[in-house]
């Protein structure tokens, strides 16, 4: 949901955005830089410092600690026209970027599929969007950051100074200190439309031979049907396409006026229901390739236009799997899951599979590699859900994967150390201060 609409957090709850698990935690709003860290005297022994909550599990909870919001570190520090570099507080969203930067000319070089996510969470998870095969993640585009421990000392983080730091910081779950403030390099547009292009496959086949195909096209992305068998099975449309060359009005975004009104009743997402959705999504389009004109808005953000659309899952929350899966074993691998999935009954209308390509990412704890990565959700289903995650998890590491810890909240402590090993080494970089939910459960 859009900042505007935070809760005072001294009130209210903080849930990530899967609602699972919920838990208790204090809540401290920092708006300047010089807040931090907080005096202690009405606080838990351990902090984590948090966003917009758009992670689905655990990694920006902390069960009995003290949540430090950044909202209120929101102001833009420096821009530069030119060059379109920007210089900004880690509580600045990326709907905030956008709104600042599209006027100017000038679009964010990475986007995942919301735009509700704070700049210092964004580097936290080092998040990735439909161009990681150009582009690479977010960290790749962070000239440089300042990091704030908790002894009190500070740290000018780039490629060139702390480089050790600036790396286990990008895509460090937030661990490693408060990110003060950021400068991302953007990227130039010279409209807000994209010369889209939706494609019908049939099976991983396809859609690799589609992935191969459009290698030099900046976004591209596949929606596939996980409910479908047969001459259907993984079945998908594979979605494309690049900024307008040509010239057009830069205006700012308007604010979504939809939003989910309450929690849906547990049984209303069914693989009845969401593969009847998925059919009639997969038909939308009467011919096996469209091409259109298309504002980014729906091309990056289609959620987003409706607020608070995690409540359809129901009020026990929803649990995302996403995994990746390396170029060896993927083919067989994303199948064996697939299949898996759509023979526990359980069914996802938000199921995304897309290529990462080689750009290598700069964080120590980084998500991506080169592969096929495979994102799923699921409401939570009390004795189907979590065996299906268990065995899923299960399957990404005999495949050679790894899952992304911003969208979990099942894997085990020995599935996080197999599938980054070199958390060791990332843990001495930990803010004594610092921990989360995730970390906690991960490790020993």
């Amino acid at each position: 949901m859009p900042k505007n609409e935070q809760p005072v957090f001294e009130s209210q709850p903080f849930e990530s955005w899967g609602c699972y698990p919920k838990y208790q935690a204090s809540l401290v709003p920092l708006n300047w830089a010089q807040e931090f860290p907080p005096k202690l005297e009405n606080m838990a022994s351990s902090a984590l410092p948090v966003g917009m909550g758009r992670s689905y599990g655990d990694v920006c909870l902390l069960d009995g600690g003290t949540l430090l919001s950044t909202l209120g570190m929101d102001r833009m520090m420096a821009f530069d026209a030119q060059t379109g570099m920007l210089t900004c507080e880690a509580g600045v969203t990326l709907a905030d970027i956008l709104n600042f930067a599209v006027p100017r000319g000038w679009f964010l070089p990475v986007t995942p599929g919301t735009k509700y996510v704070t700049l210092g969470g964004a580097i936290a998870n080092d998040i990735h969007g439909k161009n990681h095969h150009l582009a690479g993640t977010i960290g790749s585009h962070i000239k440089q950051f300042e990091l704030l421990r908790s002894d009190g000392s500070s740290k000018l983080c780039s490629p060139t100074e702390n480089p050790d730091w600036y790396a286990a910081t990008i895509g460090g779950l937030g661990l490693t200190g408060l990110i003060s403030w950021a400068q991302i390099k953007l990227r130039p547009i010279v409209s807000r439309l994209i010369t889209y292009e939706g494609i019908q496959f049939h099976g991983i086949d396809e859609f690799l031979a589609l992935s191969r195909a459009s290698e030099h096209i900046e976004y591209t992305v596949s929606w596939v049907d996980c409910t479908s068998t047969g001459k259907n099975f993984a079945r998908g449309i594979f979605m494309q396409g690049d900024h307008s060359p040509e010239p057009a009005p830069l205006t700012t975004s308007t604010e979504p006026k939809l939003f989910f009104p309450f929690d849906a009743p547990g049984f209303a997402l069914n693989h009845f229901s969401v593969g009847l959705f998925n059919a009639l999504y997969f038909h939308k389009q009467f011919k096996k390739r469209v091409t259109a004109l298309v504002d980014y808005e729906p091309f990056f953000y289609p959620l987003d236009k409706v607020l608070h659309w995690n409540r359809m899952y129901g009020k026990r929350g929803l649990l995302q799997f996403q995994c990746v899966l390396p170029w060896e074993t993927e083919h067989h691998g994303i199948t064996e899951i697939l299949k898996a999935v759509t023979a526990s009954g359980l069914a996802s209308f938000l199921a995304v599979l897309k290529v990462f390509g080689d750009v290598p990412s700069p964080g120590m704890m980084s998500f991506p590699k080169p592969g096929i990565t495979l994102a799923l959700d699921f409401p939570i289903k009390p004795g189907t859900s979590f065996p299906l995650f268990d065995r899923l998890a299960s399957m990404t590491l005999d495949y050679g994967g790894r899952l992304y810890p911003a969208k979990d909240a099942r894997m085990t402590a020995a599935e996080f150390q197999a599938f980054y090993p070199q958390w060791k080494e990332f843990e001495r970089f930990r803010d004594p201060l610092i921990t989360s939910s995730f970390w906690e459960r991960v490790t020993p």
